[in-house]
Formats: structure tokens, C-alpha cells, sequence
């Protein structure tokens, strides 16, 4: 049997070194293990690079550090910036502060189809847990139904499809643009695909809708959209909010482009991928 393809984990942070530990260390647990990771970093300190070079070394994975200057929020650009120091063909972001479970590269390997991304899914976890998990006391992979009906049950986790496991199948898929639900934080997604459409719109400023835009546009490139609930959940660790200032901005652009069909950003992954600014290292 031929070896499996790889497939390249793009995690988008930001100052966030002790919910990203948390992720890390739940991919160094997966169980399908031809995969690699790209820290696609929005700005954070050196205090923070520093502790994920630290995390690097005690999970065992070779962790490659995309880093450029904070300017503000600027998910898009780090997610492009990401990508293009990827390998793999098909690309999964993730945000880092969304735990995989055991089986996450697994699930998305075998959702994914051509001519389709999958759209994941997740689970908000309470201040609580969220502070359990990052401190140790909790472990939140590979637990059972019973841990899980108690901690929805105690308000501590928002929903159980973490613990479902449904086969691909017809159902998942949305052929026409829908703009609930959409998660860049958790998305499967060919290179193709990516690169076709330019990636994300890095004229996105501020927090809101970027990913509402990237998934519009690749329906307009023609992908299909397939949801991946109860088989990608990731376990949202808690935050306090982002400023939604630009969010009314941002939402009247998708509008936009809802009316036009446009495929291609204003300013996209093959304008940004290689600057001046960018830091690359290597950890692990």
C-alpha cells in the first residue's frame, strides 16, 4: 500500500502560547501520523515564541514557526503566510485554541473529496474547563461519554457531538453558499482550491468574516462546501472577545461579492506570501 499523502496543519495564533501548548500536545497524540504543522503567527512576543519553541521540544513534533510583525488583526495574512510554507496538498487550518481530538487528521483524510473543502466543527468549552485544560488538570483527547455528558451537563462543554462519529455521506455537503456556521478555525481545504482563488482577502481588517469571504469564493470558484460535524469536532478553548469594530465593514464586503460572483481578493496569498518581513524557523 502506498504511503498516505501528507497533510499539512496550518494553526493561526496569536499570543496564546499556553492554548497553543494544549493543541500541540493533542496533535503529538493523533493517530494518523503522516501530517505536518505550520504555526501561522499573527505578531505574538518573543515571550511567547520563546514558550512555543519550549512546547516544540516536549511534544517531539518538527513544528515549522511562521512569524511576521503584530500590525493588528490580520488572520488572513498569517494564514497565506502559513500556506506557502506548506507541503502538503491538502491543507487543514486550525486556530490555536481548538483542541484536536485523537482522530482528527484521521477524520478530515478521509472527508476529504475532490472538488469539495470540509467546513469543521467545534465545541465551546466553559472559562473552567478552559483553564483546567491549560494548566494540566484536565485532559481533554480520548475521554469518554461519560466525562463528556458530565461536563455538558455541568455547563462546562456547549454540545456532545464530540463524541459522535457519522460516515461521510451525501448530507454533508451544501452545493449554494451558506454563511452560518462557517469555521476557519477548523477547515479542510485542497492546495488547488487555495491557490486558485488567491487565498485569503488580507483587505480583511480587523476581526469579521474573512473566512465568510474565503468560503464564498471558493463556491464561486465552484467547491462544494461538506460539513464536517460529529467526525472534526475541536474543543474551543474560552477567550474573551476580539473587537468586532470592522465587523459591519467586513460583512458588507462578502455582500458584495455575494452580488459580483468575484473569485479573486483584493489582495491575496500570492501578493503577501514573501515579504521582507516574514521570520521562518524551524522547532522540534
Amino acid at each position: 500500500m502506498p504511503p498516505a499523502e501528507l497533510i499539512s496543519i496550518v494553526i493561526t495564533t496569536y499570543n496564546r502560547s499556553d492554548a497553543l501548548a494544549v493543541v500541540l500536545r493533542a496533535l503529538a497524540l493523533q493517530d494518523d501520523k503522516h501530517f505536518e504543522v505550520v504555526i501561522a503567527d499573527d505578531g505574538s512576543t518573543e515571550l511567547h515564541r520563546n514558550a512555543l519553541a519550549a512546547t516544540a521540544i516536549g511534544t517531539g513534533l518538527r513544528i515549522k514557526h511562521v512569524w511576521h510583525p503584530d500590525v493588528g488583526f490580520t488572520a488572513g495574512c498569517a494564514r497565506n503566510r502559513g500556506v506557502s510554507a506548506t507541503a502538503g496538498d491538502y491543507i487543514v487550518l486550525l486556530d490555536g485554541d481548538c483542541v484536536p481530538e485523537t482522530d482528527f487528521v484521521r477524520q478530515h483524510r478521509k472527508l476529504r473529496e475532490s472538488g469539495c473543502f470540509v467546513n469543521g466543527s467545534r465545541v465551546m468549552l466553559s472559562p473552567l474547563l478552559t483553564q483546567q485544560a491549560i494548566s494540566g488538570v484536565e485532559s481533554l483527547t480520548g475521554r469518554n461519554a461519560g466525562y463528556w455528558l458530565y461536563k455538558r451537563f455541568t455547563g462546562d462543554a456547549s454540545k456532545l457531538t464530540g463524541l459522535l462519529r457519522f460516515p461521510d455521506f451525501d448530507g454533508r455537503k451544501h452545493r449554494g453558499f451558506v454563511w452560518k456556521g462557517i469555521r476557519s478555525c477548523n477547515m479542510g481545504v485542497w492546495r488547488t482550491d487555495f491557490e486558485a482563488i488567491n487565498g485569503f482577502d488580507e483587505s480583511f481588517v480587523g476581526w469579521g468574516h474573512e473566512d465568510a469571504d474565503f468560503v464564498l469564493r471558493l463556491h464561486n470558484h465552484g467547491s462544494v462546501r461538506k460539513n464536517g460535524f460529529c467526525a472534526t469536532e475541536v474543543y474551543h478553548l474560552w477567550h474573551t472577545e476580539s473587537s468586532r469594530a470592522q465587523e459591519s465593514v467586513n460583512a458588507q464586503k462578502v455582500r458584495e461579492r455575494m452580488r459580483t460572483g468575484e473569485v479573486l481578493p483584493t489582495l491575496g496569498y500570492r501578493e503577501s506570501r514573501n515579504g521582507q518581513e516574514v521570520q521562518i524557523r524551524t522547532l522540534g
